[in-house]
């Protein structure tokens, strides 16, 4: 993919208010600036990378796209920062650097489904990369 790495800047935004409530993963949704900035022929996905608040480093997973489990009809960024154990970051800035993409967006035939793919994108991402036929 040589569209990575990728770097932004923006501001965290309210969203949907599913990541810490129903999915047990909290996100950092970014401002429409950064979602209007992402490289043209980006894939939507799940990506993983580092992140930068309040001049402290995570490891984070990241989604790009319409949550097709949600059919949101709105393209979304929305980050989960790997460790952090903050409160809320509303209006914050935050930077990150996207590394690597981990899979495509997809629906899911139940929540708990979703929960486990959600807990094996966040493996990867703490890892740090994607070895070869194992996620």
């Amino acid at each position: 993919m040589n569209l990575l790495p990728y770097q932004f800047v923006g501001e965290v935004v309210r969203g949907f208010g599913r990541g810490g409530k129903e999915l047990g993963c909290p996100t950092a949704n970014m401002d429409g600036t950064v979602v209007n900035g992402l490289p043209e022929g980006l894939p939507v996905g799940v990506y993983f990378g580092t992140a930068k608040l309040d001049g402290k480093s995570y490891k984070m997973a990241m989604s790009i796209g319409w949550n097709p489990q949600y059919q949101n009809e709105k393209k979304t960024v929305e980050l989960h920062l790997i460790d952090y154990s903050g409160s809320d970051f509303y209006g914050k800035t935050l930077s990150a650097v996207i590394i690597g993409f981990i899979r495509e967006m997809k629906s899911f035939e139940s929540l708990d489904e979703l929960k486990s793919a959600i807990a094996m994108d966040i493996k990867v991402a703490r890892r740090g990369s994607v070895e070869q036929g194992k996620l």
